[in-house]
């Protein structure tokens, strides 16, 4: 029997709508397997539940009413680094447990318009920092398929949330794979937009052109439907991007026609190489994708080594670029403070010869790729790891080391500013099997296409009926 925690953020709205069930009960449900299940999995920092239950039963007078949002009533949540007015944003770090923003971050203004219900906020590596999700204030989120490995990062608490039907979607966000990563790690759909695709809005910015904001969910038409509601330009926009044409909805179940795809497994970093699981997995995509009539062709990682040295000066100077008062670095996290560091030591000269040479030599593979309308890889090198892999240690250095061993292929697209998604077509032969992602991804603005590409892939290989035991009927 299908239960509502079963039914994708489309389906929910749909029942909605014919009047077969309220929000109050539908966000009641889900805060209930919330309650349930969430401190097992690590899911969430926050949950609001009467804040969510009194604005479910407004979307119940709405809906009465006539209201036309798309998913007036449907159950979501945002990842705890994104600000939420009235309600505790900690970035996942201890030095915040108590900040309480004023205003809402753009993303949370759109979603909302769009009629979602936030339950609460998901577990996030502090600052976001990691490509794996634990923090000093309620520790690892956990994937549900073996709650011993990490759900991957930094959406972590968001990708697990999904996961196990807590929630039917998700927006997250993605500075090096932090929405491609935990979908790899909790089998589920995750997708980065192209850079410039959704605003950083009022408050926010995109200095580095690195980071955006992203949906995670069960099935490609949710996240389309989501990134529809997020990708709304605003005045100011650095890398402005104009509505896209028509919704992303409207690509999904459209043929993509034959298209040529470029693959590899090899990664760019020397000594880092791909798993057996993870090389399986993107082998049983290459020939489903043939199967679907498209080309394969085989190239050699086109991506220079050099991209990850240069990186490693841009992604910490964000960090490095907060005042902190000395006192405040006995709260931060080791990896934290060893990112700050680094970022302290890179100069402004340092900072600007990085940003040039990630422009431009991303400029040359994209237009070396130009014959080419997407590209596939594995999604991670590994399948999910222990929560305790990343840092058990206790030296930085050696836990960046396994981060790459980890994660070699995500950032790439973040460098580029190409759209990525990760879809969750493999799972290992163990005796609790672990879902391993594939990584498909389009040239700039052409996310439309690459929806139309991943919808199509999910409808000859549906992975809607794969549930982990966290997530399934009896649990």
């Amino acid at each position: 029997m299908t239960q509502l925690h079963d039914l994708d953020a489309h389906a929910q709205a749909a029942a909605l709508r014919a009047g077969e069930v309220t929000s109050v009960e539908l966000v009641q449900h889900h805060l209930d397997r919330i309650d349930a299940h969430a401190g097992g999995l690590g899911a969430f920092i926050a949950v609001t539940h009467e804040r969510a239950l009194r604005r479910a039963a407004e979307a119940d007078a709405r809906l009465a009413g006539g209201d036309t949002a798309p998913f007036l009533g449907v159950p979501t949540a945002f990842k705890d680094l994104t600000a939420t007015a009235g309600v505790t944003t900690t970035m996942g770090s201890a030095l915040l447990r108590d900040q309480v923003p004023e205003t809402d971050a753009h993303v949370v203004t759109l979603v909302e318009r769009a009629g979602f219900v936030s339950l609460g906020k998901t577990n996030t590596p502090e600052f976001g920092l990691s490509s794996y999700t634990d923090n000093d204030l309620i520790g690892p989120a956990r994937t549900p398929w073996d709650t011993s490995r990490t759900a991957g990062g930094s959406s972590g608490g968001a990708a697990a949330a999904v996961a196990a039907r807590l929630l039917p979607l998700a927006p997250g966000s993605d500075g090096g794979g932090s929405i491609r990563i935990p979908a790899s790690a909790c089998g589920i759909f995750g997708f980065k937009p192209t850079r410039g695709r959704v605003s950083w809005g009022p408050d926010g910015n995109d200095w580095s052109g690195l980071a955006i904001n992203g949906p995670l969910s069960r099935t490609v038409r949710d996240s389309a439907a989501l990134l529809d509601a997020m990708a709304v330009p605003m005045p100011g926009d650095v890398r402005h991007l104009p509505a896209p044409a028509q919704p992303f909805t409207s690509w999904v179940g459209r043929d993509p026609g034959r298209l040529r795809i470029a693959r590899w497994s090899g990664t760019h970093l020397p000594g880092v190489e791909p798993s057996a699981d993870a090389v399986a997995a993107w082998e049983a995509a290459s020939r489903l994708l043939e199967s679907l009539g498209h080309e394969i062709v085989d190239l050699a990682n086109p991506f220079p080594r050099e991209l990850e040295t240069q990186f490693n000066v841009i992604w910490p100077s964000g960090v490095a670029s907060a005042q902190l008062p000395a006192e405040a670095e006995a709260l931060l996290r080791p990896n934290t403070r060893y990112w700050r560091h680094r970022g302290l030591e890179s100069s402004a000269v340092d900072l600007s010869r990085a940003l040039s040479y990630l422009e431009q030599a991303t400029r040359s593979v994209v237009t070396g790729l130009e014959d080419f309308d997407a590209m596939l890889t594995p999604t991670l090198g590994l399948p999910p790891q222990p929560t305790s892999w990343f840092n058990e240690s206790g030296d930085p250095v050696e836990d960046h080391r396994r981060e790459l061993l980890f994660t070699p292929y995500t950032g790439l697209y973040n460098m580029s500013g190409q759209p990525a998604a990760s879809l969750p077509l493999h799972w290992t032969g163990d005796e609790l099997p672990l879902p391993v992602g594939v990584m498909l991804a389009a040239h700039q603005g052409r996310d439309d296409l690459l929806f139309a590409l991943c919808a199509q892939v999910e409808a000859a290989t549906p992975w809607g009926d794969r549930v982990p035991p966290i997530g399934s009927p009896t649990a």
